[in-house]
């Protein structure tokens, strides 16, 4: 599980959670019982991967990827939750 700061309250929330926080996926994507969740905004895109940690359990956040929306160039995890929770 990633434990870096700035992604507190989004590693370990559950989806109702994330979409309170950022708005409404523009992604929600289920590949068994992972499921994928994507947020945009103009300075970047925020892909939540949710997995249960244990059977029949309610899938959590446990990693995160960040991209520029531009490019698609990597941006750091942290600035990119700022700046889609601020919108």
């Amino acid at each position: 599980m990633m434990d870096l700061p700035g992604l507190e309250g989004v590693i370990g929330a559950d989806a109702d959670a994330l979409q309170r926080t950022f708005g409404t996926a523009r992604l929600d994507v289920w590949e068994g019982d992972a499921r994928k969740l994507q947020f945009s905004g103009e300075a970047c895109v925020l892909d939540v991967y949710l997995y249960p940690l244990r059977p029949g359990a309610e899938p959590t956040a446990t990693y995160v990827d960040t991209r520029r929306s531009s490019d698609g160039f990597d941006v750091d995890r942290a600035a990119c939750v700022a700046a889609l929770r601020r919108r």
